[in-house]
């Protein structure tokens, strides 16, 4: 039986040892070959010396400074696609912590689909990824139960890109620095005629989400807003900037309205920032920037 090359695994860290070091070792108990790529995006200095303690020199990128989600992810890519001749690359936080089964999961499911060229986890959500042309990233009833579930973007906790689609398509758009860069990559690919999906079964536990819900609203409504007047046209983006501004007033007097990340400060210089056309890291004066 032939061997099968080893899947390059891409990890963008900053500024958490302890949570890296778990998801190395459950990336390294995967029941299919891996080489582990880190990129660490900015951490302290006594942070990423221990950092080099936990991997080998040619298995670390040190980027030198916080450049988000989406564009460390690049880096690695970029590094993949030249030095690799691989057609799956898997890409993941420091702390997502999958089954031992979970990427030989998602590449049975998609070894006799070649159209599909981004795929993820299973995070354990009852609910399909979707995009709503006027509301941006949303969830909607799932359609099945196992194996391959298609939806309109994978989940950014574990995610799949397969080679040819990375290059026709491009990779993750920097200027999101983080939040919805998934959900953008995966509009221009089915632009391109690729599907994305979900593995049903294929488990990844959630990494934990910022504790600093300004920074987190922030990045998600300037982001769903340029996601939407990209790919959707200016009429949809300021309906979804007239929504966001809208659910103020009723979120502070019905705090159940309220959603997850509920910060009207990170909401509204979040609506700023899009409107000036300022995107990248967050600016100074977001909490946590």
């Amino acid at each position: 039986m032939p061997s099968v090359a080893p899947i390059t695994v891409v990890l963008v860290h900053r500024n958490s040892v302890e949570s890296i070091r778990l998801t190395l070792n459950a990336f390294r108990g995967q029941t299919v070959a891996t080489e582990l790529l880190v990129v660490d995006s900015g951490s302290e200095h006594d942070i990423e010396s221990s950092l080099r303690s936990l991997v080998e020199a040619d298995e670390l990128i040190a980027v030198g400074h916080n450049v988000g989600f989406g564009p460390g992810a690049n880096v690695g890519l970029r590094r993949w696609l030249r030095e690799s001749t691989g057609e799956w690359c898997a890409i993941a936080p420091h702390d997502a912590l999958p089954d031992p089964d979970t990427l030989e999961k998602i590449l049975d499911a998609v070894k006799e689909r070649p159209f599909v060229g981004l795929v993820s986890a299973d995070v354990g959500d009852p609910g399909r990824p979707i995009i709503e042309p006027f509301l941006g990233p949303i969830d909607a009833p799932a359609t099945g139960t196992g194996g391959l579930e298609f939806a309109d973007y994978p989940h950014g906790t574990l995610m799949l890109v397969r080679r040819r689609c990375i290059e026709e398509v491009g990779l993750f758009d920097e200027r999101y620095f983080a939040y919805c860069e998934e959900a953008e990559l995966a509009l221009r690919a089915r632009a391109a005629g690729w599907q994305s999906g979900i593995v049903r079964g294929a488990m990844v536990h959630n990494p934990g989400m910022s504790t600093n819900v300004e920074r987190v609203a922030y990045l998600q409504h300037r982001n769903t807003l340029l996601m939407l007047r990209e790919h959707f046209g200016r009429w949809n983006a300021w309906f979804r900037l007239g929504m966001a501004l809208i659910q103020l007033p009723i979120g502070l007097v019905y705090p159940r309205a309220r959603g997850l990340h509920w910060s009207p400060t990170g909401r509204l210089k979040g609506i700023r920032d899009f409107v000036r056309g300022r995107y990248g890291p967050p600016a100074r004066d977001v909490r946590g920037a």
